[in-house]
């Protein structure tokens, strides 16, 4: 094996794992939080995890949840304890 067709192994499995990379974060897989921010034009939605599908991404909050809360699957914002 020639040193250019070692060289071009390398760059095929460097441009793999990028990709890999890249489709695990676009997946969320690196996100901690139980919610995603979701761009909406000028400004984002932040989404739970485990939203109910039959709610608009416009009926989700637009700010972030504080410390102590969580927001629901249909869009609203109550304490973790609820």
């Amino acid at each position: 094996m020639t040193s250019k067709n070692t060289f071009k192994y390398i760059f095929i499995a460097v441009v793999i794992v990028l990709a890999s990379l890249a489709l695990a974060d676009a997946l969320g897989y690196f996100n901690p939080k139980p919610y995603t921010a979701v761009s909406h034009g000028s400004h984002v939605h932040y989404v739970p995890n485990d939203r109910d599908p039959d709610v608009s991404i416009d009926k989700f909050p637009q700010e972030e949840p504080g410390p102590r809360e969580k927001i629901t699957p249909t869009g609203q914002i109550v304490p973790i304890d609820q």
